[in-house]
């Protein structure tokens, strides 16, 4: 792809552009995650992000798919679109950076379906930055997982159904358990507003938590249940509503802080990233509806008393947000790898023990948009719209929720 867009522009006597490492993971990292999501989406603000290196000279982004494994036929699809045209030919850019991402190793049995994402970052500077080389040359790796606990086992993507009728119908619903070991759930009605309670479940007592994930992938929203005593299980959303009979993920939960979520950008079941007493970070890969037998040590932390995962700061990767026994919300940056981001953690609030409970939503304020919604001790329900990056002011969902519990 690198040669193919330099021959276009030494074609039209325009000056070749050079290559750079850390521009390259940013659109690595674009194309990584629009092929997990399965999405064409630019990143707004790109040129921001610390990786583009202050650009003072324009910045351009193009994406596109195609269904077999020529990346360079990519740059024919480019060169017939006038709008992306007018970036290959753009006379500003000096550096560009490359993402390649393939999503399906069954390409030559089912080639109607995306196989291959391309991303390229194209920026302009007055003074080129350190490390700018001439070519690719083998220098540029792309990222890879140190965790092959990520591997998926297998592709999934799971069938569009109506979930009209399921207990759970949308990622934006929320749900409790009452006092009594009684499931509802309340409908999404957008803009932070929620309809009545619905039960969809009894006996449900003895928890520590209780969690909403598709688990299996089919298209349905599952229950994973933490017991106290230490078993975890899975309860098998049905389409027609309710939920079948629990499948044994595993015993000896009890001492740990779970989060569920697809925390693996390149893994579309959902995993389990937990936090042991000592603050040590693991991470469980999904193996269905039956016993959980691989984990890896995938960093420290600061001991916790909740985890939630979200995507924080909006890039498209799954985070972790940790309350702390002093009430302070950390935040762990997602890499879409296994390991988190080594970095700063940032406190990123204070008094956090006040919430009973934290649950990650997706599209409660219209598609694309993600927040947090906790449960404070005085039995009021708030969120937080994340979509900007950052918690804004909280929005007062509901009260009277006072004994009730929170489903992650």
């Amino acid at each position: 792809m690198f040669n193919a867009i330099n021959s276009y522009r030494a074609s039209l006597g325009l000056a070749p552009v050079k290559y750079h490492a850390t521009v390259a993971s940013l659109a690595q990292d674009w194309s990584n995650n629009i092929a997990t999501r399965e999405v064409i989406q630019h990143r707004a603000n790109f040129w921001t992000d610390p990786r583009a290196l202050n650009p003072n000279n324009g910045a351009g982004e193009v994406i596109a798919v195609r269904w077999d494994r020529d990346a360079a036929q990519l740059v024919e699809w480019w060169k017939g679109s006038p709008g992306h045209d007018a970036l290959l030919r753009d006379p500003r850019f000096n550096v560009m950076g490359i993402g390649i991402t393939y999503t399906d190793g069954n390409w030559q049995t089912t080639p109607n379906r995306f196989t291959l994402w391309g991303v390229v970052n194209f920026f302009g500077y007055t003074s080129l930055p350190a490390g700018t080389t001439t070519s690719p040359g083998g220098t540029v790796q792309p990222p890879t997982d140190p965790v092959g606990v990520c591997e998926p086992s297998d592709k999934h993507q799971p069938p569009t159904l109506d979930l009209s009728a399921a207990s759970i119908g949308s990622a934006a619903d929320l749900v409790s358990i009452g006092p009594d070991g009684t499931v509802y759930s309340y409908p999404s009605l957008g803009s932070a507003k929620y309809g009545g309670a619905r039960k969809i479940g009894i006996g449900f007592t003895g928890l520590k938590e209780l969690f909403v994930s598709d688990w299996d992938r089919d298209g349905v929203f599952d229950l994973i249940a933490q017991r106290s005593d230490g078993a975890l299980l899975v309860y098998p959303g049905r389409q027609s509503g309710g939920f079948g009979s629990p499948g044994v993920l595993g015993h000896g939960w009890q001492s740990l802080n779970i989060a569920v979520g697809n925390w693996c950008a390149n893994n579309r079941l959902p995993q389990i990233v937990a936090m042991d007493a000592s603050g040590g970070l693991w991470l469980y890969r999904n193996s269905g509806m039956t016993y959980i037998r691989t984990q890896a040590a995938i960093g420290t932390g600061n001991r916790a008393v909740r985890l939630s995962m979200v995507d924080y700061n909006a890039d498209g990767f799954q985070d972790l947000l940790t309350v702390e026994p002093n009430g302070y919300l950390r935040l762990y940056r997602g890499s879409g790898l296994g390991t988190p981001k080594q970095e700063a953690r940032p406190v990123v609030g204070a008094a956090w023990t006040d919430y009973s409970g934290l649950r990650a939503l997706q599209g409660v304020d219209g598609a694309g948009t993600t927040g947090v919604a906790g449960l404070g001790a005085n039995g009021v329900l708030e969120y937080w719209d994340l979509t900007s990056g950052k918690l804004t002011t909280p929005v007062a969902v509901g009260g009277g929720w006072g004994g009730f519990k929170l489903a992650q």
